[in-house]
C-alpha cells in the first residue's frame, strides 16, 4: 500500500497515485500516477484525480446498494444473453440512482477545484478504472465507461455515477465470470483527468511490440484526427506506423514502414448549445478528402511517440499498451494512458501453430489481418446488438463494428469480420485474447457476404486479411523456436513478403540470403516505374491510377521510393543485425506488364525468361531512370535508417562488361562497393557466371548460387513451360549443374568471399542441401516452412 494517502482516503490526486496502488485505484489511474510522478519531464501526462476503491465500496454499502446489487447477480446465467442484458440495465439503474455518501461528494468536489482552478472552460474526461485492470492474464480495458468534454462539477458527478454503474454492463459481468473474478472482488476508481484537445489534432494507440506476430523490436502506432475514441472502438480505419527501436536509440530515421488509413470520421467536442440541443458530449463529422488523403502525423510526432514508448516500456519493464492525443491547440504530444500489453507478451510459454492454405479460391472481400490464424465457417451477418442470439459455435461473425457490449457473443465466433476498424480497435483487441481470427476495415463486407454462406478467412498471409469463397483445407503445423543444433553450414532465409519478416524472423536463422525486391513491387506499389516517371504526361485513366496509389506521399516518385525503401527496412529490421541480401527487381517483361501501366512500356517476348531482365534491364537507357529509384530507396535504407545489414545482390549478370557496368552504375548511385560497410553479391544462375567464376567475382564480394536458372539454362529446360512431358529432366541435381555449381563454390572459396545458394532446390531436396555443404558452400537460404526440417537433418550426425 502506497504511503502517499490512506487506506480510508475517498479522493486521492494522481500525484499521490503508484503503481502500488492498484487495490486502491485500479490500473489505469495507479499507472497514470505512476508516470506523472517517475518518467522524465519530457514526456507529458495530463494531470487529475481519482476516487478510491475505499470510496466506491462505501458509495455500495450506502443505502444497502451491495445488497440489492449481489442479489440480482446471484441466480444469474451469463450464457442467458436476453437475462443477462435485463438484470445489467436493472443494477445499473439502481447504481445511478443512488446519492453518494455525504464525504465522497465533499471529497470529489475540492479536488475538482483545485484542478479547474476556476478556469470555467476547463474540460476534463471521466474514465473508469477496475483494481483488477490488466492483470497478466486478464486485460478489463475498455470494458467500462470512458466520458470526454465533461464540464462542471455537476456533470463530472452525474459521469461518474455513470462509470460506478458501468461495472455492471453486460460485457464486464460476462467477462469477470469467465475469467473467474467475483464481482464482489472487482472495485471501480473513477478517474478524472484534464482534457487534451485532440479533438482537434490527432489521437491513438501504441504498442512496443507488433500485435500480430510479438515481435518486440518495434514500436506499432495507430493514429487518426479527433479523439481517440473512433481508433479504440474501430469507427475508423487509421494510419499505421512502424518505428525501429535500434535505430531509434540510434538516432537514425526509425520510421521503417507507414500504412495510410481511410480515416473518415473524426470525432470532436460539442458545442455548448450542442451538447444543451442533444445532451451529447461529442460528436463525430467527415473527415475532409484533403485530410484523409494525407497522413495524421509526422514522421518527427511518429518517432517522438516511440521515444515516449520506450521510457514507458523501460520503465515499466514489459511490453506496453500506451494510448496517446497531440493536442491540436499547444502542438504537444500527450501520453493519456498506459498499461501492460497482455496477449503477445503472454504468449511465449504456449504452443504456437502456423496455418497455410493448401488450396486458392475466389476472394470475396479483404481487409486487415489481425492474428495469423485462419477460421472457416458460415457466415453470420449481425447488423446491430439485438440481433447477437442469430451467431451460434462456430460461425463467422460480420459486422459493421464492434463495441464493448458485444463480447459475450464474440467468444462464440470462429472468425470475426468488420467494415470498419484498424489494428487496435475493439475487434481486433478482443480478436486476440480470444485467439480466433479476424478481418477489419473491410469496408462492405455486410454487403459482398450474405448470410449462411460457407468461407474461409485467412489472417495467415500478410497484413491483408482475405475472405475466401467455400470451406478451403488448411494446413496447420506446430512452430517450434529457440536452441537448434548446432549446423555445420549457416541457414539463412528467403524472404518475399515483408508483412511475414516480424514473424519469420522469431525461426532460428542466420539472416536472409534472399529478400526479393519483385513482391514489395508488385503488392505495395502495383503500378510500373515508368507510368510513375512519366506522370503526369499519361493518359486520363493510368493517370488516375497513380494518384489513387500515391495518396500521402510527397510527389508519384517519392511514393514508389518510399514504399521500396519501406519493404527492404521492414526486413532488414526485422533481422537485425544478421545480413539481408536484398536482390535487385527481376522482373520479366511480362511479369512488368502485369503491373498497371505495364502494357504501355514493356515489349511482348516470345521467350521473357531469357529477355530483357536483370543486369541487362539496369544498365540500359531505357530502364535507367526506374533502376535509379530502386537505387535510391536502398541508399536510403542504409544510410539514412542506419539498415547497414542490408546488401545488394544483382542478378542475371550475362557478361563480364554487364558485370563491369552495373557495379559502376551502382557506385554513381551512392551504393559503391565497400563503402559503409557495403557488399555486392552477384546471382550466379548463368553457366557463364560459373565457367567465368573467379573473373566475375573481380566485381563482386561474393555468389548467391540461382539454382532454378542456373538447372534450366544448363539443361536447355524452360521452367516456365510447364510441359509435363520435361518436367522430370528439371533436376537441380543433375551432374551438370552440379559440376558448374562445384567451379562456382570453388572459386569463391579460393579467394575468401561469400558463397551460399538461394534457389529452390535445398528446400525441395535435402541430399543435395547435404552435398551442397560437401563442397564447402557457407550458407544455404531456404524458404521458411523448411528451416527447421533442412537445419535438423543437416545438423545429424
Amino acid at each position: 500500500m502506497s504511503t502517499l494517502f490512506n487506506p480510508t482516503d475517498l479522493v486521492v490526486p494522481f500525484e499521490n497515485l503508484r503503481m502500488t496502488d492498484v487495490e486502491s485505484v485500479g490500473g489505469k489511474n495507479a499507472s497514470l500516477g505512476e508516470m506523472i510522478s517517475h518518467l522524465p519531464t519530457g514526456v507529458k501526462v495530463p494531470t487529475g484525480f481519482a476516487t478510491t476503491a475505499y470510496a466506491f465500496r462505501e458509495f455500495l454499502k450506502f443505502g444497502g446498494l451491495a445488497q440489492k446489487i449481489s442479489d440480482k447477480l446471484r441466480a444469474l446465467d451469463i450464457e442467458d444473453v436476453r437475462n443477462l442484458a435485463l438484470v445489467g440495465a436493472e443494477i445499473r439503474a439502481l447504481v445511478e440512482v443512488q446519492p453518494f455518501p455525504p464525504a465522497l461528494e465533499q471529497g470529489i468536489r475540492e479536488a475538482f477545484a483545485t484542478l479547474s482552478a476556476g478556469n470555467a472552460d476547463a474540460t476534463f474526461a471521466v474514465r473508469s478504472s477496475a483494481t483488477a485492470e490488466d492483470l497478466p492474464d486478464a486485460s478489463f480495458a475498455g470494458q467500462q465507461e470512458t466520458f470526454l468534454n465533461v464540464h462542471g462539477i455537476d456533470d463530472i458527478l452525474n459521469k461518474i455515477h455513470e462509470v460506478f454503474a458501468s461495472l455492471y454492463n453486460d460485457r464486464a459481468i460476462s467477462y469477470r465470470v469467465h475469467k473467474g473474478f467475483a464481482h464482489d472482488v472487482v472495485a471501480l476508481s473513477a478517474g478524472i483527468q484534464r482534457m487534451v484537445r485532440s479533438d482537434l489534432g490527432a489521437a491513438g494507440v501504441m504498442f512496443t511490440i507488433d500485435t500480430e506476430s510479438g515481435f518486440d523490436q518495434v514500436v506499432f502506432i495507430t493514429s487518426s484526427y479527433g479523439l481517440g475514441e473512433t481508433v479504440v472502438q474501430g469507427a475508423v480505419n487509421p494510419d499505421e506506423f512502424y518505428v525501429h527501436k535500434p535505430m531509434l536509440k540510434a538516432g537514425k530515421r526509425a520510421v521503417i514502414r507507414r500504412n495510410l488509413g481511410s480515416k473518415l470520421l473524426q470525432m470532436q467536442f460539442t458545442t455548448a448549445q450542442e451538447k444543451t440541443d442533444s445532451g451529447k458530449l461529442v460528436k463525430t463529422i467527415d473527415v475532409p478528402a484533403e485530410l484523409r488523403n494525407r497522413y495524421s502525423l509526422s514522421d518527427a510526432d511518429v518517432e517522438q511517440l516511440a521515444n515516449y514508448a520506450l521510457v514507458i516500456e523501460e520503465h515499466y519493464g514489459r511490453a506496453m499498451d500506451i494510448e496517446w492525443g497531440k493536442d491540436g491547440l499547444d502542438g504537444q504530444l500527450y501520453i493519456l494512458q498506459a498499461r501492460p500489453e497482455t496477449v503477445k507478451s503472454q504468449a511465449a510459454n504456449h504452443a504456437e501453430y502456423r496455418y497455410k492454405l493448401k488450396e486458392s479460391g475466389a476472394v470475396l472481400v479483404e481487409g486487415r489481418a489481425i492474428g495469423q490464424k485462419i477460421g472457416t465457417g458460415p457466415v453470420r451477418i449481425v447488423h446491430n446488438i439485438s440481433e447477437m442470439d442469430k451467431v451460434q459455435a462456430g460461425d463467422i461473425l460480420v459486422t459493421d463494428m464492434t463495441d464493448p457490449n458485444w463480447e459475450p457473443v464474440m467468444k462464440r465466433a470462429a472468425a470475426i469480420i468488420t467494415n470498419r476498424g484498424g489494428r487496435t480497435c475493439h475487434a481486433a483487441i478482443i480478436a486476440r485474447e480470444l485467439g480466433i481470427p479476424a478481418v477489419v476495415g473491410c469496408g462492405d463486407a455486410t454487403e459482398r457476404l450474405k448470410d449462411g454462406m460457407l468461407v474461409t478467412v485467412s489472417c495467415a498471409q500478410g497484413d491483408t486479411g482475405f475472405i475466401y469463397d467455400g470451406l478451403l483445407e488448411t494446413e496447420v503445423t506446430e512452430v517450434k523456436r529457440g536452441t537448434m543444433p548446432e549446423s555445420p553450414v549457416k541457414i539463412m532465409m528467403n524472404v518475399g513478403n515483408p508483412q511475414l519478416a516480424f514473424d519469420f524472423c522469431q525461426l532460428p536463422n542466420e539472416g536472409v540470403g534472399l529478400a526479393r525486391l519483385e513482391f514489395i513491387i508488385n503488392n505495395n506499389i502495383g503500378v510500373h516505374p515508368k507510368a510513375i516517371l512519366d506522370y503526369p504526361n499519361v493518359d486520363a485513366d493510368l493517370k488516375k491510377a497513380v494518384e489513387s496509389v500515391a495518396r500521402g506521399h510527397a510527389s508519384p516518385r517519392a511514393f514508389y521510393v518510399d514504399k521500396v525503401a519501406e519493404g527492404v527496412a521492414t526486413i532488414a529490421a526485422a533481422f537485425w543485425p544478421k545480413p539481408v541480401i536484398v536482390r535487385l527487381s527481376d522482373f520479366k517483361s511480362n511479369e512488368y506488364r502485369k503491373l498497371i501501366g505495364g502494357s504501355r512500356y514493356e515489349p511482348e517476348e516470345e521467350n521473357p525468361m531469357l529477355g530483357f531482365r536483370g543486369a541487362a534491364r539496369y544498365v540500359s537507357t531505357e530502364f535507367g531512370e526506374a533502376f535509379a529509384m530502386e537505387c535510391e530507396a536502398l541508399k536510403r535504407v542504409r544510410n539514412d535508417m542506419g539498415l547497414i545489414n542490408v546488401q545488394v545482390m544483382v542478378p542475371f549478370v550475362r557478361t563480364l562488361g554487364q558485370a563491369k557496368k552495373v557495379t559502376e552504375l551502382l557506385g554513381r548511385h551512392g551504393l559503391k562497393r565497400g563503402e559503409n560497410a557495403l557488399k555486392l553479391v552477384m546471382m550466379c544462375e548463368i553457366p557463364s557466371n560459373a565457367i567465368l567464376a573467379e573473373q566475375f567475382l573481380e566485381y563482386f564480394d561474393g555468389f548467391s548460387i540461382g539454382s532454378n536458372d542456373l538447372t534450366q539454362l544448363t539443361l536447355g529446360l524452360d521452367r516456365d513451360s510447364g510441359l509435363e512431358l520435361l518436367a522430370a529432366d528439371f533436376d537441380e541435381r543433375d551432374p551438370a549443374v552440379k559440376a558448374l555449381i562445384s567451379l562456382a563454390i570453388a572459386a569463391c572459396l579460393k579467394q575468401g568471399k561469400y558463397i551460399g545458394i538461394c534457389g529452390q532446390g535445398p528446400s525441395d531436396h535435402t541430399d543435395f542441401a547435404q552435398w551442397l555443404v560437401g563442397e564447402g558452400i557457407s550458407s544455404i537460404s531456404l524458404n521458411p516452412d523448411s528451416v527447421i526440417a533442412t537445419w535438423q537433418k543437416l545438423a545429424t550426425p
